[in-house]
């Protein structure tokens, strides 16, 4: 029985170091296909920003399979990848709760938290649905966008004036990179489930950063930032 733990644990250990080959090549991919289509500020208007955002939520809600799907290597990274990604972004959220913060930040933060609860039970449905077991392969790794509990101590450290800016910097970076990844999930997935939810989480992300954006009182994004 010792035996058999022992290789099973060897197995996925292989598997995670696979893995985070696969999610190297589809940030890869993600940035080619976004330097190719253009990647940044969203021109849409506020009010389409969340008309967008609605509706890629209301999407979401049909999106748990209730039949088996096939994941390639693409698919299994961008899932491992997004559910700690969108897991840190509801750490830093909850965060905010006991922190005093701009309300037009705090309301929109509010619409994030529930739309990425409902993308982590979608993703997580998925991987279900495709017979895969979740594995946590970037913990410990500072990934592009990913919030860190280096980032949530800097958060708790950070004055009262500075905590909503610092908190709508962290959350902008994991808005813009997920974008980056669902366009290389859409371009190398093999998944249409998976696919079509990608395209719904990166229509919502579109939304968001806008929204983010555009808020009163909201800061100037660099060019391309």
């Amino acid at each position: 029985m010792d035996e058999q733990i022992m290789v099973e644990r060897r197995g996925l250990r292989v598997r995670a170091g696979r893995l985070v080959g696969v999610v190297a090549t589809l940030v890869a991919t993600a940035v080619a296909v976004g330097l190719s289509q253009g990647w940044g500020r969203t021109n849409q208007a506020p009010a389409a920003s969340s008309a967008a955002a609605s509706s890629a939520a209301a999407s979401s809600a049909a999106a748990v399979p209730t039949a088996p799907v096939v994941l390639n290597g693409t698919d299994d990274a961008f899932i491992q990848l997004l559910i700690p990604m969108n897991e840190g972004a509801l750490a830093l959220i909850d965060q905010l709760d006991e922190r005093p913060a701009d309300p037009s930040l705090r309301a929109l933060l509010g619409k994030v938290r529930k739309a990425h609860r409902a993308e982590l039970r979608d993703l997580r449905g998925l991987l279900a649905a495709g017979n895969v077991p979740e594995l946590n392969i970037h913990e410990g790794h500072q990934m592009p966008g990913m919030v860190t509990e280096a980032s949530l101590a800097e958060l708790r450290a950070a004055s009262d004036a500075e905590v909503s800016s610092r908190a709508a910097g962290l959350i902008r970076a994991h808005l813009a990179q997920t974008v980056v990844l669902c366009r290389g999930e859409q371009t190398a997935g093999g998944s249409p489930e998976l696919k079509a939810l990608a395209g719904r989480i990166q229509q919502a992300r579109a939304a968001e950063l806008n929204s983010l954006d555009n808020r009163p009182g909201a800061p100037t994004a660099a060019p391309g930032g």
